[in-house]
């Protein structure tokens, strides 16, 4: 089948601008790349680059369908707004996706969506029975946690010599934006992934004991974890100057991981990419560079 062209939501963040850039390493022309997202200024790059884009607010349905017109396949990243407005925003990307004829619609969910006991977890689970619903052929692209969770915060943590969290010894696999990216880039352009569930994450799992051992190998400093009750984490992060409904989704999130839900041993991510995901060590040695 030929694909005519390929929306990928979200283009204005990290992920999105990663999945288009993947795209085009695939050799998919920038004529047939559709970039959206809300604020369109933040991508005029891509504009320039012979990339179409368009704006997308997913807060309401005007125009959504027009602005995947002409797609075959889409990309839903799922939405950085707060999580009580995300299976909303989901549910009309998706009818709009299904208006405007589009052919197979890949999701960036999460780790065992069909089964996380968390309140992100949730929300993917419930845009995935939506897209089920819908009949739309699919592929869900169950997305670990970020190693750039980890490394953005390299400073604090070098400063304070902590790693802070309440995910006890739980393993995550965590896997770099770009792999992600990659991964997603696979399931556009290729055929076979229609129906496909692929739980991605790192081939080296770690804990946050072990990420602070990690820390203090590659910034040659000791650095400890303090693990501490889920509601005390929330309560660190807010002190920090998290809003407190994103304090508590995150510290649930770690909820998550003590109880393994942020763990595969799938090998998804190293099959659609073809190599071996980059690894905490890896990442880390690049990320200490710069602090």
């Amino acid at each position: 089948m030929t694909i005519m062209s390929i929306v990928v939501t979200g283009a204005t963040g990290q992920l999105g601008r990663l999945t288009v850039e993947a795209l085009l390493r695939r050799g998919i022309p920038a004529a047939d790349i559709i970039a959206t997202g809300r604020d369109i200024a933040k991508i005029k790059d891509l504009a320039d680059r012979g990339i179409t884009v368009r704006r997308a607010d997913f807060a309401g349905t005007d125009g959504l369908a027009e602005v995947f017109a002409g797609a075959d396949r889409l990309l839903l990243i799922s939405a950085s707004v707060p999580v009580g407005e995300r299976v909303a925003n989901h549910r009309r990307v998706i009818d709009a996706a299904a208006s405007a004829g589009v052919s197979l619609v890949a999701y960036t969910s999460t780790t065992h969506a069909d089964t996380a006991t968390t309140v992100i977890g949730a929300t993917h689970s419930e845009t995935e029975d939506y897209l089920r619903d819908r009949g739309i052929p699919s592929v869900l692209l169950r997305n670990g946690w970020y190693l750039e969770n980890y490394t953005s915060q390299l400073p604090q943590i070098l400063q304070n010599g902590a790693v802070v969290g309440a995910a006890g010894e739980g393993r995550i696999s965590a896997a770099s934006r770009a792999d992600y990216a990659e991964a997603a880039a696979v399931v556009l352009t290729a055929e076979g992934h229609t129906g496909a569930v692929y739980e991605l994450g790192g081939d080296e799992s770690f804990t946050l004991t072990e990420l602070a051992a990690a820390i203090s190998a590659a910034a040659r400093k000791q650095v400890t974890y303090a693990d501490l009750p889920v509601a005390e984490f929330a309560q660190v992060l807010a002190t920090a100057g998290l809003p407190a409904e994103l304090a508590e989704v995150l510290a649930d999130a770690d909820r998550g991981m003590n109880r393994g839900e942020m763990y595969t041993d799938s090998g998804d991510l190293r099959r659609l990419i073809g190599r071996p995901p980059v690894t905490l060590a890896e990442a880390l040695a690049v990320a200490a560079l710069h602090y």
